[in-house]
């Protein structure tokens, strides 16, 4: 029951882009990827920056990390601007602890106090927030430089990330074969598939971590956007973030996205779990649960710009994260500081701690057993 829970076909994830995908496909050709180098680790390792495009969208990928540094999208009028938050050089993203754009692993969101037991042996992870584990660690998959290889083929134009991750790197017992694979598909839409193979029993959740303005980069905070989420239930947490283990009803409350409203229109309704978390950084439930194929689960529209978003994950949860702890200290390529709410993500994913946590859906991985996700982003503007 395990493997089928975790295990994607691929069929059915290429039929998922059915589902994920509105409107008239775009009339923009596919550009092959192009490289060019972005920078120098410390170590003289280089760092490669990959562009992409195809179907109206635009995107660039560092090598570190899988960051996506740009994504450009038009506005309703076709004017281009980059929608995600993130940094013009190097230096800034090994210093952040934003994760801006980065693929997360290898266990994306909060792990209690850094420890687990599975199989009867306990685990002792970094602990990079507070007392708790955060997104793989310290240097976590974010922190790390991948194999990149491009493509072109008739599933759109990519990058194929890999990287292999040692038994205990982290605290985390096996050797995590991982294999992620960004597309943009001819209608503009991006797809994110995410594979993994371990030779000892492990715990593993995978996500991307960018931060979406549909705006533009610097234009402002997201309070105006409009989302919704298929969500009918949330995972209250601890003072710490970590999930209380109660599945608790939206109804009612600020975390009722069954309708589209703007994300700034509770936020600040003195919700006793929205002041804990200084805004929305917590684990939906959706409706749709795990599924073999990606299944539409929210809707995020700005309305001065046209832009949407739609999204599709095969995953049972969602981290909806409000952007609460951008202080105003890092600025990004538009030269405009980043302050609290002035991007947002959703992070598709299994619920934080579910190692420590028997009634939440399994992240276990054994031998035998290939880990897969996929998550597929849309986008239009009218």
């Amino acid at each position: 029951m395990e493997t089928s829970r975790r295990t994607v076909l691929a069929a059915a994830a290429v039929a998922g882009l059915t589902v994920a995908a509105t409107g008239p496909a775009h009339a923009a050709r596919p550009t092959a990827p192009a490289k060019e180098l972005f920078g120098t680790l410390p170590d003289g390792t280089k760092v490669h920056r990959w562009s992409l495009e195809n179907g109206g969208t635009r995107m660039k990928v560092l090598s570190y990390g899988g960051i996506v540094q740009s994504l450009e999208l038009p506005d309703r009028h076709g004017r281009f601007v980059n929608v995600s938050l993130g940094f013009e050089n190097l230096a800034d993203y090994l210093t952040a602890t934003t994760f801006f754009g980065a693929l997360i692993g290898r266990y994306g969101n909060r792990i209690a106090k850094g420890r687990f037991t599975l199989d009867g042996v306990s685990h002792q992870l970094s602990v990079n927030d507070g007392e708790n584990s955060l997104h793989g660690g310290a240097q976590g998959f974010d922190k790390r430089v991948w194999d990149v290889e491009p493509f072109t083929d008739s599933t759109g134009v990519g990058l194929v990330l890999r990287r292999v991750s040692p038994d205990g790197e982290m605290g985390y017992p096996g050797t995590l074969r991982t294999k992620v694979t960004y597309t943009l598909t001819a209608r503009g839409d991006w797809r994110i598939a995410y594979a993994a193979t371990t030779d000892k029993a492990t715990v593993v959740n995978l996500t991307n971590h960018t931060y979406y303005n549909l705006a533009g980069e610097g234009g402002g905070d997201v309070l105006g956007h409009r989302l919704r989420l298929d969500a009918s239930r949330f995972t209250p947490t601890d003072a710490t973030l970590i999930p209380t283990g109660e599945r608790a009803p939206v109804r009612g409350t600020p975390f009722d996205f069954r309708q589209a409203k703007p994300i700034g229109r509770d936020i600040r309704a003195g919700h006793a779990q929205l002041v804990t978390a200084q805004g929305y950084d917590h684990n939906w439930v959706l409706d749709k649960g795990p599924t073999r194929g990606p299944g539409h689960f929210a809707t995020l529209r700005d309305p001065a710009s046209g832009r949407t978003m739609r999204v599709a994950t095969t995953e049972p949860g969602v981290q909806f994260y409000s952007g609460n702890f951008l202080d105003g200290t890092l600025t990004g390529p538009s030269g405009r500081t980043y302050r609290q709410s002035d991007g947002l993500c959703l992070e598709t994913q299994h619920f934080p701690d579910s190692p420590n946590q028997p009634s939440f859906p399994s992240t276990v991985l054994r031998p035998g057993e290939v880990y897969r996700s996929v998550t597929v982003h849309a986008f239009s503007a009218d």
